[in-house]
């Protein structure tokens, strides 16, 4: 099994994932210090939770974005590019997974 450390809104954390998944974990973490860098814009001080939650929630959003956007194409044009399609939802559903697995931190 493998192991990444990361650096979430300046706090080390250790997480674990298979092994050859390491760039990905790296790359969600990216994802998500870039919304830490949204909210911290918006200017006042958030706890790490409050900071987290504020997170998730934009990860959420994007995700519910995503969803409606497959449903979309899947009702009028996904049958002209079923990979599109596909490649959407797995978008979909890794950003939902990462919403749950922050809001669970």
């Amino acid at each position: 099994m493998g192991q990444v450390t990361v650096r979430v809104n300046g706090y080390s954390h250790t997480i674990g994932c298979k092994d050859g998944e390491e760039q990905h974990v790296l790359d969600l973490v990216a994802q998500i210090e870039e919304k830490v860098r949204v909210i911290r814009a918006m200017g006042g001080q958030f706890s790490e939770a409050r900071m987290l939650l504020h997170v998730a929630l934009l990860l959420a959003d994007e995700a519910a974005d995503l969803r409606a956007e497959l449903a979309r194409l899947r009702a009028g044009g996904a049958a002209a590019d079923p990979e599109l399609a596909d490649r959407l939802n797995r978008i979909a559903e890794r950003i939902e997974g990462l919403a749950q697995a922050v809001h669970r931190a």
